[in-house]
């Protein structure tokens, strides 16, 4: 990847994701590592801290800048479908 970004990182009292985009995260190398504990809704991937996320950034070439986003509550996210390469993405 070329171009640096930001991304946003959410989490609630039990877990937390990192944003990427579906078009950033395909354009890696590692698109095909991201297991079904990442989640997806609309353009939009949200990495699991615990593996997920740790695998794309290492892939980046830098260390990106984050944004924070907490929520007491439980978060939607965990309501969105798990994330999966689509066949011709693969």
């Amino acid at each position: 990847m070329s171009e640096e970004k930001d991304f946003t990182f959410y989490s609630d009292p039990g877990h937390g994701w990192l944003a990427v985009d579906r078009v950033s995260l395909l354009a890696s190398s590692v698109a095909h590592l991201i297991s079904s504990y990442s989640y997806q809704s609309g353009d939009t991937v949200y990495l699991e801290e615990d593996c997920d996320a740790g695998v794309f950034i290492g892939a980046l070439g830098y260390t990106p800048k984050f944004t924070e986003d907490h929520t007491d509550q439980e978060s939607p996210i965990r309501h969105y479908s798990s994330f999966r390469l689509k066949t011709n993405e693969s």
